[in-house]
């Protein structure tokens, strides 16, 4: 479910709001009339999602260079 709402009863109602979006609802908060932001319910990522951001992550690595630096020798440096 998605509805619109103005930003001046965003800021009065925040806490009603913020329970509605927990509850599932995207709000779209406008000024003027105009869509400004959008809150909607954060969903925890599963441990599918986290694997393959891993994944992607680790496949950007591999052939990234740091020029004639050697990360050993990054590692060491800061730790002095």
């Amino acid at each position: 479910m998605s509805s619109t709402i103005g930003a001046f009863e965003a800021k009065t109602h925040l806490s009603a709001v913020l329970d509605r979006v927990a509850g599932g609802e995207r709000i779209t908060i406008t000024r003027h009339g105009t869509p400004v932001a959008r809150l909607v319910p954060v969903r925890p990522a599963g441990k599918a999602e986290l694997a393959e951001v891993i994944a992607r992550l680790q496949d950007f690595g591999k052939g990234q260079t740091l020029g004639d630096v050697k990360a050993k020798d990054l590692i060491r440096e800061g730790r002095r």
